[in-house]
């Protein structure tokens, strides 16, 4: 990876995330510190990785979520070049679901 966003700022915030123990303080720590836009944004991203690794299309994508196909594009070459973060979240989140 070529740029990093490993810094001191980031890895407090991340600290801080790590601390959280239920869903209920998920969404009052991150209601304060970010917008109810960007918040949004990232939860459409988590969508999108989902939905193209069950082999949606873009048109379909960008029905159901409403994002770009700039940022399904993006969230694409994440899936296939970045840092594996969305499979390991996709396949945690699939466990959990049948855990239940």
């Amino acid at each position: 990876m070529a740029r990093t966003i490993k810094d001191k700022f980031t890895e407090q915030l991340f600290e801080a995330i790590l601390l959280l123990e239920s869903k209920e303080e998920c969404y009052n720590f991150f209601q304060d510190i970010a917008t109810i836009g960007e918040i949004k944004a990232l939860g459409q991203r988590l969508e999108v990785a989902k939905m193209l690794k069950e082999g949606y299309t873009y048109d379909h994508i960008v029905d159901e979520t409403g994002v770009s196909t700039a940022t399904i594009s993006r969230v694409k070459r994440s899936l296939e070049y970045g840092e594996d973060g969305y499979n390991l979240i996709l396949a945690r989140l699939e466990e959990n679901k049948t855990a239940d």
